[in-house]
């Protein structure tokens, strides 16, 4: 009986420890303080778990945190654990505030703080509290400034912010995160990266201090009048020293979390002036230039060139259109490509923009370029400046020549009939002939009636010979046939510009019948050795040879890649000159 009363009290006793080891609770570090003191609250574990969720904290502001530790330690064979969450909190009024109920998750049970009551009384001077101490001695020592260039900029012109944190040499920071980060709602934003934080001398209101760059940011304004920046807010963590000393000596440091922010910046955005303002005007600030290239200026009318108009130079180049290029309506204009080598740096936008216009002429002749002109406003300068490219000649001297009517041309006039003199149309007196003057017998004439039959007869037989004579190639009919459907395709090919898969498959056709004609041969002989070595036998250079069969190489593999309108009108004056070359070989 004794055993049974034994082994039930060791049982009742494991199991009151079983539930004794779940520990969850709050603890503050006081229940009374002042509204300008801060409040550390610790939610403190000893087993660990999932799930934490901390209270609303209704009352007060979080400053910091939550900042997580765990301790794991065996003591002569006992394991003890401790996790904790800690806050650090401000009041935002005065009165008995509570903080609510925390929960977290353990063994898959919910366990729950007590509520517990603080009481918030009026500002305290001369706070004497340890805590209180070192927010004072990090708010004298700990700064966060936003530097901007310029504070009165023009419309779309480029300014700099630097956000620095400075603090003395008598603290330390460390853990630096971002709160709340600035918004930039009415300017164009681009933040430049910092690789690596340095920590660097300078001086803060006069005195030295230590400073981080911490953020640079380049603002265009896209608005006029009254502009606000938002804030930037660091929760940073400080090290501060205390009146005490370690057993070497050494000042005892105390960490703190601190808040700052480097309060939100106005800007009075100027607009642009009217005064002197150009009609071609589209909104580009800064300091630019103008070029404007053609890379032929003579050419076939079966050939293409290209146009480029690039703007280099510092200014808001992302933020304006190029001016457009106009050309007579005799010369295809295709669209531009668009090309952009811009960086941005603490100066701004640096660096061009390009756009290149392929035009094709459809007749020969001689074509002016009109001038291109674009205009900026120089902030440095407060001025706007007009640049204006030459006017471009393109002469096209082979090809078909555009009809054009003449005005000056008159056209003739219809056969009429006078109402009056009804009769003046029949000739009233004839021209006999007398009987004595020579007859149509024996005249020339009569001779050539007499012998025509013959001669028509004569020349039926010679007809007849010949064409009996004529035995029919039907290689020859098959080349001419080849020759007319590579002409055909070629042309095809031409009018299929822009249209990837057409165009290749109209010159590859082109091509092969090309060889048909030139080579005698059939489609299921082709192949490149055979080709070229044909092209060999017929006396046709090595380069040449080796230039048509990468145009055969090309439009293969030209249905399985991407190809531009450039691209393709390259291909085809490319394959006009192979032509061209081996025929004159052959």
């Amino acid at each position: 009986m004794k055993k049974i009363y034994f082994l039930l009290s060791v049982l009742l006793l494991c199991f009151s420890q079983s539930v004794a080891q779940v520990s969850f609770q709050a603890k503050v570090s006081k229940n009374r303080l002042g509204l300008n003191e801060r409040l550390r609250v610790t939610f403190e574990m000893n087993q660990n778990g999932d799930n934490f969720n901390p209270p609303s904290f209704n009352g007060f502001t979080v400053v910091g945190g939550p900042n997580q530790s765990v301790s794991n330690s065996w003591v002569n064979g006992v394991r003890s654990f401790s996790k904790s969450y800690t806050y650090f909190l401000t009041p935002t009024r005065k009165g008995k505030i509570t903080i609510a109920q925390a929960t977290i998750e353990i063994d898959g049970e919910v366990y729950k703080t007590t509520p517990i009551q603080v009481e918030v009384t009026q500002a305290v001077n001369n706070p004497n509290s340890p805590q209180a101490r070192a927010n004072a001695i990090a708010d004298e020592n700990l700064h966060l400034v936003a530097e901007i260039s310029k504070r009165d900029p023009y419309l779309n012109e480029a300014i700099t912010v630097i956000y620095k944190l400075y603090f003395s040499s008598e603290i330390s920071v460390s853990n630096v995160n971002e709160v709340e980060m600035p918004k930039y709602s009415d300017f164009w934003s681009h933040l430049i990266p910092i690789p690596k934080l340095e920590i660097k001398r300078g001086q803060y209101k006069g005195q030295p201090y230590n400073y981080v760059t911490w953020r640079k940011t380049v603002l265009y304004p896209q608005k006029t009048g009254k502009l606000v920046i938002a804030p930037l807010t660091l929760n940073v963590s400080v090290d501060v020293p205390t009146n005490r000393r370690d057993f070497f000596g050494n000042r005892v440091y105390q960490k703190t979390p601190k808040i700052i922010t480097a309060g939100k910046r106005t800007l009075e955005v100027r607009p642009l002036p009217q005064a002197g303002r150009p009609a071609d005007f589209d909104g580009a600030v800064g300091d630019f230039d103008l070029n404007v290239k053609f890379n032929k200026t003579a050419l076939k009318s079966s050939e293409s060139f290209q146009a480029a108009i690039k703007v280099s130079g510092r200014g808001n180049l992302k933020l304006f259109s190029l001016p457009k290029l106009s050309a007579p309506s005799s010369l295809e204009v295709y669209e531009p490509e668009h090309k952009e080598n811009v960086k941005t740096n603490l100066l701004g936008m640096q660096g061009s923009i390009e756009d290149t216009y392929t035009i094709v002429p459809q007749y020969q002749g001689k074509y002016p370029i009109p001038s291109v002109s674009f205009s900026y406003f120089d902030p440095v300068k407060e001025l706007y400046v007009s640049l204006k490219s030459e006017e471009q000649l393109i002469d096209v001297f082979e090809g078909p020549t555009a009809s054009s009517n003449n005005p000056g041309v008159s056209r003739p006039k219809k056969n009429t009939v006078n109402a009056d003199p009804y009769f003046d149309f029949i000739k009233l007196e004839t021209a006999l002939l007398p009987m004595d003057q020579e007859g149509f017998y024996g005249s020339m004439f009569f001779w050539g009636l007499l012998f025509s039959p013959l001669l028509l007869f004569v020349l039926i037989v010679l007809i007849k010979r010949r064409a009996e004579n004529h035995v029919v190639d039907p290689v020859s009919q098959k080349q001419r046939r080849a020759a007319r459907l590579s002409k055909k395709y070629l042309s095809s090919a031409k009018k299929e510009l822009g249209d990837k898969e057409n165009f290749y498959n109209a010159l590859e056709r082109a091509l092969h019948n090309y060889l048909k004609a030139k080579l005698s041969i059939e489609t299921a002989e082709f192949s490149k050795d055979s080709i070229s070595e044909l092209l060999q036998q017929k006396n046709s250079q090595a380069a040449t040879i080796a230039d048509f069969i990468s145009i055969l190489e090309k439009c293969e593999a030209a249905r399985y890649s991407p190809a531009t309108a450039v691209s393709m009108q390259e291909d085809f004056d490319f394959t006009v000159q192979t032509i061209t070359l081996l025929d004159r070989e052959i």
